[in-house]
């Protein structure tokens, strides 16, 4: 038979066990779950003007961004520019051994498209060291907007300096590949322009 004083050492155990329990309980039932976050990327790309896109480049990082909009919008400027210089890279490679009207609009591509990734480098930075509120985080963040922009037209640039370019399977392989480019450098600016409103 058990004495009060066991039964009181078996309470304080009890108590003890409980109390260095909770902190892991409650962070389980607290922490976003892996569905939640694909759908909170999903939902918020829905304002996008790629969605599909937007959701196909970003879930993956489902697990970073959580449902955190800042991170959404720094996720998406990092993915915008690695496919950009990863379309730089191939330009340049192309630029090397083309005839010399597809090698001048190639050069032209491959100048704009350094131009972009400098650009997205400068809101990448800019974003990861957003601070302070008011009339300071609003400034800041119109960089960022003002850089994604201006990375998202020197794309556009690209293509547009084929026009004169004979169209065959170069020509159309460029132009795809730097419609995609565009295609996640206008929906990184979508969700960096919606994060910017809901801080304003």
């Amino acid at each position: 038979m058990q004495t009060p004083r066991s039964l009181f050492i078996v309470f304080l155990f009890a108590v003890h066990l409980h109390l260095r329990l909770l902190p892991i309980v409650n962070a389980a039932a607290t922490a976003p779950s892996p569905a939640n976050n694909s759908d909170f990327i999903r939902s918020s790309c829905q304002t996008t003007q790629y969605p599909d896109t937007c959701y196909n480049s970003l879930s993956s990082y489902a697990s970073v961004i959580q449902q955190d909009p800042g991170r959404l919008a720094l996720v998406a400027i990092t993915v915008s520019l690695e496919k950009a210089k990863l379309v730089a890279a191939y330009v340049s490679n192309l630029s090397r051994e083309a005839e010399p009207r597809t090698g001048a609009a190639l050069h032209d591509c491959l100048s704009v498209f350094r131009d972009a990734a400098d650009q997205m480098r400068d809101s990448l930075n800019q974003m990861r060291t957003l601070g302070g509120s008011g009339e300071s985080l609003r400034f800041q963040m119109s960089n960022i907007q003002t850089w994604m922009s201006a990375a998202l037209t020197n794309e556009e640039t690209c293509t547009d300096g084929f026009e004169d370019v004979p169209d065959g399977p170069l020509k159309s392989d460029v132009s795809d590949r730097a419609a995609k480019v565009k295609e996640v450098t206008s929906n990184a600016l979508a969700l960096i322009n919606s994060y910017a409103n809901n801080i304003s």
